[in-house]
């Protein structure tokens, strides 16, 4: 009997519930939210800055990383990834060079953002954008590099912060035209401001929207966006902050007590991290090769 192919993300897209897309950063936080239920997780620059460098979303990390990290992230799990490019990392021919790269490690979605040198997390401020035309002829080398075409190209503006909302649809509607597959406007700050973006597009191509803890954007529960007209919501640095408030706690109680029996209720102990990441399975497998 033959095997039902996966569905692809696009197909994914097309039909209800939103999708709700976690951050992820490696392969063990990708492990753990696979696990957790997830069918779609968001390779983030910014979780990725954090974690590998130690340093703020400012446009540190490489594409050669980001790269690495994706193939890593795909040998370990079978969701669909969508993956944060930033600018692509140049003209439209580096757009070219990282849309391959990322596709042959594993992307089945990949976005590009229209701001200019030096660029930064789309909840701070002071960012500054490229022309639109400019954004266009990326999003046209986006498409002419991938191989295949169940992989998506999302088109991501920050218009709305350096110009202002009007001219951020109207550049969101450029990047429709020029074949974006998922439009993203990024940072609205009030629910209008989202419903605004939903009534606009929504029905004409996917759209994304970005929760980000303390960012610009007001924390919406993805029913409400769907109600509204969203297809798919990531939530990139929440794993970070999450665990930078847990790790913050346990290296203070070690400190504070000189043994982490204090803090051991809120951990994995030894044997449950090992049957979490497979390592039954692992020696199992390697027994079959013994001589």
């Amino acid at each position: 009997m033959k095997m039902a192919e996966p569905e692809t993300l696009n197909s994914r897209l097309a039909r209800k519930p939103i999708i709700v897309a976690p951050g992820i950063y490696d392969a063990f936080t990708a492990l753990l939210a696979q696990q957790a239920g997830f069918s779609t997780l968001y390779v983030s620059g910014a979780a990725i800055a954090y974690t590998r460098l130690g340093r703020p979303d400012i446009g540190l990390v490489s594409m050669s990383e980001v790269a690495q990290t994706l193939a890593l992230i795909r040998e370990r799990v079978t969701a669909h990834l969508i993956v944060d490019a930033d600018t692509g990392y140049g003209n439209a021919l580096n757009v070219r060079r990282t849309v391959q790269e990322f596709e042959r490690a594993g992307a089945n979605a990949i976005q590009i953002e229209d701001q200019d040198f030096p660029k930064r997390c789309g909840h701070l401020d002071d960012k500054t954008v490229i022309p639109a035309s400019e954004m266009c002829g990326k999003i046209r080398a986006a498409l002419d590099a991938r191989r295949k075409r169940e992989t998506l190209i999302i088109a991501r503006t920050d218009a709305l912060a350096a110009e202002g909302f009007e001219p951020a649809i109207e550049r969101a509607d450029m990047y429709r035209a020029a074949g974006a597959d998922i439009l993203f406007v990024e940072a609205p700050k009030t629910r209008d401001d989202l419903r605004r973006v939903a009534d606009t597009f929504s029905g004409k191509v996917p759209l994304m929207a970005n929760m980000v803890e303390g960012g610009k954007t007001p924390l919406v529960p993805a029913a409400e966006l769907d109600a509204m007209g969203f297809a798919l919501v990531i939530f990139p640095g929440g794993i970070v902050r999450a665990l930078g408030r847990l790790a913050s706690d346990y290296y203070a109680s070690l400190a504070a007590h000189g043994t982490s029996e204090p803090f051991s209720n809120r951990m994995l102990d030894f044997n449950s991290l090992n049957d979490l990441i497979g390592t039954p399975e692992m020696l199992a497998l390697g027994k079959r090769y013994d001589a």
